[in-house]
């Protein structure tokens, strides 16, 4: 691949790592996201106590709120709401203002948690924690490259892209199959695909702080994307590490 400053046309042939806008930028994102996984933390947390009784122990069960969530219909508007509002955000970002954008963006986070709440049923506490800080070590490293990186990761991006519809595909046959061989593959190849688009992600948005050429509103809505973008990379690097670092209850 090319040096970065000569492959991206308007890119500006300063060093963009020293520069004082670009890391404000980068750290708005950086806390919008922060934010937005403590949010799910404790809606996870608070919907699992709601859910379940007993986590971890021989008298496990469901709560009566649980086993309306979980053996009615409403659980697929659980399963499915934190989708429908990534696409919300998404396609309609320039028709919200950025205090919205950004209010939708901790509503999904708690929708998210909410979705998440039988992970804390299905794993000890120990194994979560400690798969939380992998992945907080690992997405830290791989944010840290794709920074500093001066390689344009462009291509990479469209391959990861690609490889990422096929996992999606490759998880809805293995609904129907349910190979555990063909489970630790998609584990596998998902921890890969995220960690790269981790990196991919981080510096499309640093490229993005000097050509959107907008006013503060732009510049706004464009860091609550920026946070659905990687906080994205960072739950589903850790769900896919879970399947491998995880014990179960």
């Amino acid at each position: 691949m090319n040096d970065f400053s000569r492959t991206h046309a308007g890119a500006p042939s300063m060093d963009m790592s020293v520069d004082a806008g670009l890391r404000s930028y980068m750290l708005g994102i950086y806390n919008l996201m922060t934010i937005g996984l403590l949010v799910t933390a404790g809606a996870a947390i608070l919907s699992a106590q709601l859910f379940f009784v007993g986590i971890g122990t021989e008298s496990f069960g469901v709560t009566p709120l649980g086993a309306t969530v979980f053996n009615t219909p409403l659980k697929w508007v659980v399963m499915l709401a934190p989708l429908g509002m990534v696409m919300l955000i998404s396609f309609r970002l320039n028709k919200l203002s950025s205090g919205m954008a950004r209010t939708l963006f901790y509503v999904f986070a708690g929708v998210m948690g909410i979705s998440l709440s039988s992970i804390i049923a299905v794993y000890t506490a120990g194994s979560i924690a400690n798969t939380f800080f992998v992945t907080a070590a690992a997405f830290g490293a791989l944010s840290l490259y794709g920074y500093t990186t001066k390689r344009n990761l462009t291509g990479m991006g469209s391959f990861l892209m690609m490889g990422l519809f096929g996992l999606i595909l490759a998880s809805i046959v293995n609904i129907f199959l349910a190979s555990s061989a063909m489970e630790f593959v998609i584990s596998a190849v998902g921890v890969l695909i995220f960690a790269g688009l981790t990196a991919y992600d981080t510096q499309r948005l640093k490229i993005s702080y000097y050509e959107y050429g907008g006013t503060p509103e732009l510049a706004a809505k464009m860091k609550v994307h920026g946070a659905l973008s990687l906080y994205l990379d960072f739950i589903n690097m850790f769900l896919f590490l879970l399947r491998f670092m995880g014990n179960r209850n």
